[in-house]
């Protein structure tokens, strides 16, 4: 069979579309902080609060996506905030003063919570559906959403100064985005690909006989948000520790290297390269591994490699094993996201939305964490809290009950 008409990877493609605009979103607005920051005259502290603005309308939208989820299912919240995520670009642009600047980054939050949690929902569906991973590939994609804006970025700063042509330019590739996700993403309520036998003849022993009387319809239950369950509290520690990790990475190790390392300044960047050329490398194969070991042993394994071989970078010190420990640290952390979205999106919506939450909330503390742990002590120990969260990761996914690994041949093959 094509791959045009391969339902595995025409669903791939659409979901990829959406982890696409995602970081492609994210990094066109941020690659134009500081022309938002000159047209809108704002101070550092004021930019500082309009990037909190954003983390706090996803770390506080977990009521609502929950109820969005249950009320419009992941297929069309993914849409519907893919498409209001396009159009908040156009806002930011035209925002006439700080206070309405705020009010879209808050908003702009609100609806990356919303896609976060339906692209992943559709991507855990892609493999339950076809028993074939690709959860690992897809967060690759976003990665590779963030490179691409930030290319866009660079040439049309140096073509133009207007925000709002960039962003409108930004916009008509997202409406491209969206009209190929529109065409491949999955309806939770279609039926699977294969048929169940032994579900279907179940099913039809328990049918009632012809001559019984007619039971009296039960009223549809009102389904309510519960209390998490302790497996799915597990899911949100590891995601949480996961998170402050990836985020701190991404946020101090070109100073360690500046300031604890003592790299040249020509060096220093080289710390956020590393991290991220790691993790997209690490995601596009993780797919295999999760089919050859199983999730819980490639988030045990990876998350011990990156807390070891970060902290033996922290105590040999320099450039060089700075660089190495931070390779480790991109390609064991790499995976753990998918896999625990994966995971949690088997237990329902509900859970999906919560990790997902605590996700953003990890992203949002961890650097801020490792911040004030520098300033009490210095940025080793900063680095060391780094290591110590992956070390975490690895002790909470030994509490999370993890699928069996799919067979690598039906994984990887495409079906006839």
């Amino acid at each position: 069979m094509s791959r045009l008409h391969d339902p595995f990877r025409r669903g791939q493609l659409a979901i990829a579309a959406l982890f696409l605009s995602l970081g492609f979103q994210y990094a066109t607005w941020a690659a134009r902080i500081p022309a938002v920051k000159a047209d809108l005259d704002l101070s550092a502290a004021e930019v500082g609060v309009l990037l909190m603005a954003a983390g706090v309308g996803a770390a506080v939208s977990f009521p609502a996506v929950a109820w969005l989820m249950r009320r419009m299912g992941s297929r069309r919240l993914a849409l519907l905030s893919q498409l209001g995520l396009a159009l908040l670009l156009l806002a930011l642009a035209a925002a006439p003063n700080y206070p309405v600047a705020l009010l879209v980054m808050c908003a702009d939050g609100v609806l990356v919570g919303c896609l976060n949690v339906a692209m992943n929902a559709q991507g855990a569906a892609l493999e339950a559906r076809h028993e074939r991973n690709t959860m690992a590939r897809l967060h690759a994609v976003f990665s590779a959403g963030s490179l691409l804006a930030a290319l866009l970025a660079s040439g049309m700063t140096a073509a133009t100064g207007s925000v709002m042509a960039h962003f409108g330019v930004a916009v008509v590739l997202l409406a491209a985005l969206g009209v190929t996700a529109r065409t491949g993403l999955l309806d939770e309520d279609a039926p699977a690909d294969r048929p169940d036998p032994a579900g279907a003849e179940a099913a039809a022993d328990a049918q009632p006989p012809a001559d019984a009387p007619a039971a009296a319809e039960p009223e549809p239950a009102r389904r309510r948000w519960t209390v998490p369950s302790r497996l799915t509290l597990w899911m949100c520690c590891a995601m949480v520790f996961g998170t402050v990790a990836e985020g701190a990475m991404n946020d101090w190790s070109a100073l360690y290297l500046k300031d604890v390392a003592e790299a040249s300044a020509e060096l220093a960047p080289l710390g956020i390269a590393v991290v991220s050329g790691m993790m997209v490398v690490a995601r596009l194969f993780a797919d295999g591994w999760r089919s050859r070991w199983g999730d819980g042993r490639v988030v045990l394994l990876g998350s011990a490699v990156a807390g070891t071989g970060l902290a033996v970078a922290l105590v040999s010190g320099g450039v060089a094993p700075a660089l190495a420990g931070f390779a480790c640290m991109g390609l064991g952390i790499a995976a753990v996201t998918p896999c625990v979205y994966a995971a949690a999106a088997r237990q329902g919506s509900d859970a999906l939305t919560l990790v997902a939450a605590m996700g953003t909330t990890g992203l949002l503390a961890g650097p801020p964490l490792i911040g004030f742990i520098a300033g009490a002590s210095n940025l080793a120990w900063g680095m060391g809290a780094v290591a110590a969260s992956a070390g975490a990761v690895a002790l909470c996914s030994t509490r999370i009950r993890w699928t069996a690994p799919a067979p690598v041949a039906q994984s990887e093959a495409t079906p006839a």
